[in-house]
């Protein structure tokens, strides 16, 4: 059944059809009609000629790191929730860190049927930048701020300066440094210069023997945690730069009987449920990963109704929830 069908099967007019499935103005009698048409029909407008006569394919592009992430699947939800309100299917793409994967990706959806795309991204290499410089689709990078590009980010220092800070009010003065590759901007960079600067605003020197680099896992963090606190026994305090390095830090400690937070305090930042319900409920700095995905929807709607609008970045708060691996 095609619209001319259908709308005379309702008794309206094509137009008429138009604005109901557009979202257009009808009276309360021709919506009536129509919505009893399509519950006896099942008809639904065809996408295809929707396309051809709007050049918009109502889809956006969703590129994420890890699907099973924590954080993740929260911006997803978010994004989802405004798209749906917007009229928008998502399509969603896992590259599973896999900078080539995501490469590809971005230059897929650039080339077939999406409105625009929002990119959730960890590491931003200089084939990354050559690619955005010529996407010619509408882009928002969620999770970093990318210069160029419309932006919703976290405060990752502040909310890494917080976490440290709390302990060294607390009188630990042996600060200890799990962290990720400095190739990460946000979760590497940012993190490690908000640990920084709480050692500097307490008047602690930084040690280096007291730091290093993990994986983005719990298993990473057990391992580091090990080589660390072996070569560092005196640590008294250790702030990791995700609730799954500080998880396996913790699980090193229990096995060690290393006291959480006798012998160590231990923070982080995610707020993750697993560190919510940890044998020890982990100190983590909150990043309200749903609203950024919002955010980050909404920006890319404003984007759409106005494609030569001036990028703009957005960086959002934190809260740091206090719990027993602080001895709170």
């Amino acid at each position: 059944m095609n619209i001319t069908e259908f709308a005379q099967y309702a008794g309206v007019s094509k137009a008429a059809v138009s604005r109901y499935f557009n979202g257009g103005y009808l009276s309360a009698e021709k919506r009536a009609q129509i919505e009893a048409a399509v519950e006896a029909t099942g008809y639904r407008p065809s996408m295809q000629a929707q396309m051809l006569r709007t050049r918009r394919t109502r889809q956006v592009g969703v590129i994420l790191p890890k699907l099973s992430s924590d954080s993740c699947p929260r911006m997803v939800e978010g994004i989802g929730s405004v798209l749906e309100e917007s009229g928008y299917q998502l399509l969603l793409i896992n590259t599973a860190n896999d900078t080539k994967k995501e490469l590809q990706a971005l230059d897929t959806l650039r080339l077939h049927t999406v409105d625009g795309i929002i990119l959730i991204a960890a590491l931003y290499t200089p084939e990354h930048k050559t690619l955005l410089e010529h996407l010619h689709v509408p882009i928002v990078i969620l999770g970093q701020n990318f210069p160029g590009c419309c932006s919703v980010y976290h405060d990752d220092a502040g909310a890494a300066q917080a976490a440290t800070a709390h302990m060294l009010a607390k009188g630990r003065r042996a600060p200890g440094y799990i962290g990720v590759t400095l190739l990460d901007k946000c979760a590497g960079q940012q993190r490690r210069a908000g640990f920084e600067a709480a050692l500097k605003a307490a008047g602690l020197p930084l040690h280096p023997e007291r730091m290093a680099v993990a994986k983005f896992s719990q298993e990473s963090g057990y391992e580091q945690a090990a080589k660390l606190l072996a070569r560092n026994p005196h640590i008294d305090c250790l702030f990791c730069a995700t609730d799954a390095i500080a998880l396996g830090a913790m699980q090193y400690c229990r096995e060690h009987g290393i006291r959480i937070p006798e012998d160590v305090m231990i923070a982080s930042v995610g707020d993750s449920k697993v560190g919510r319900n940890a044998f020890v409920p982990l100190t983590s700095a909150h990043l309200h990963y749903k609203t950024a995905g919002r955010d980050a929807a909404a920006l890319l709607m404003d984007l759409l109704a106005d494609p030569h609008a001036v990028p703009r970045s957005q960086m959002l708060g934190f809260e740091l929830m206090e719990r027993e691996s602080t001895g709170d």
